[in-house]
């Protein structure tokens, strides 16, 4: 576990697979009511537990985050001034526990992770060297928890939205509006969509949720040889659904690409799956 971990000492707590810290830190998170905002931002249900507070009829509102006051305690302007400071050092700007080199929790090494496999210039701040830091941000950022990314200032959200965002292209376009990064041409776009995954379905809808029944249809060969893939919604985006068209010279949706080479659309998917050639085919 400690290489596994890369953390020397247990205990440790994880979170949805990602380390969060050992004794101490999951100590200070507890205190601050950091630990009990984390198990809320990533949907862990949590137990109620009744209080001294809630026994002697106090309403639950006016006690929070293991027993501190729900109110935040206000910034100084100076306080304000200096973290405005912090997050305006860099277009692109992440606040977590470590450093990139050596995250100390798994959400923050993931953000890190994302940030640097989209080749995205960044600087950080390690919130733990700072305790005024840390605790301040979730006042002036009204987000309790971290990490936290901020690109021109604005905050972009933690670890679970800047993923999503990733996985759907969304975080290199705000990079791109802001002006971080040169614009992507439509078909450098449409390149690196393809080659997203190394099995890549664009589709009319989502595999959970086609939107078509040619599309449902290639979703269901897929699962049945049981092949991992990618997969794209082109009615969320009209540019990549046109661009698409000549991009591929196929007319049609869905459009199924092997390592970001066509194989085509339902039919042949359909009569390849019929010849046994699909699962071979796609593990080539």
């Amino acid at each position: 576990m400690k290489k596994f971990s890369n953390w020397p000492t247990v205990p440790q707590l994880y979170c949805k697979g990602e380390l969060l810290g050992g004794c101490d830190i999951v100590i200070a998170m507890h205190d601050s009511g950091e630990l009990k905002d984390v198990f809320e931002e990533h949907n862990i249900p949590l137990k109620p537990q009744g209080s001294k507070n809630e026994e002697a009829g106090q309403p639950e509102s006016a006690t929070e985050k293991g027993g501190a006051v729900a109110e935040p305690i206000g910034l100084t302007d100076a306080q304000k001034a200096r973290l405005e400071s912090l997050i305006n050092s860099s277009p692109v700007m992440v606040f977590i526990k470590g450093t990139p080199e050596e995250p100390r929790c798994g959400f923050s090494g993931k953000l890190v992770h994302i940030l640097k496999q989209e080749n995205i210039p960044f600087s950080s701040f390690d919130i733990l060297s700072d305790d005024e830091v840390r605790q301040g941000l979730k006042v002036l950022s009204n987000w309790p928890s971290y990490p936290q990314l901020y690109i021109k200032g604005e905050l972009v959200g933690g670890s679970d939205i800047v993923m999503e965002m990733h996985k759907s292209g969304e975080l290199k376009k705000v990079l791109s509006e802001k002006g971080v990064i040169p614009k992507e041409s439509l078909e450098d776009r449409l390149k690196s969509l393809v080659s997203s995954a190394p099995v890549m379905l664009l589709m009319k809808g989502t595999p959970d949720a086609p939107r078509c029944g040619f599309s449902s249809k290639v979703v269901n060969a897929l699962k049945k040889e049981g092949v991992s893939f990618g997969s794209f919604d082109i009615l969320s985006d009209e540019e990549v659904r046109q661009g698409l068209k000549t991009y591929s010279n196929w007319p049609t949706f869905p459009q199924l690409y092997y390592k970001s080479e066509l194989i085509g659309g339902c039919d042949i998917v359909l009569e390849m799956e019929k010849s046994g050639d699909l699962k071979s085919t796609l593990s080539e």
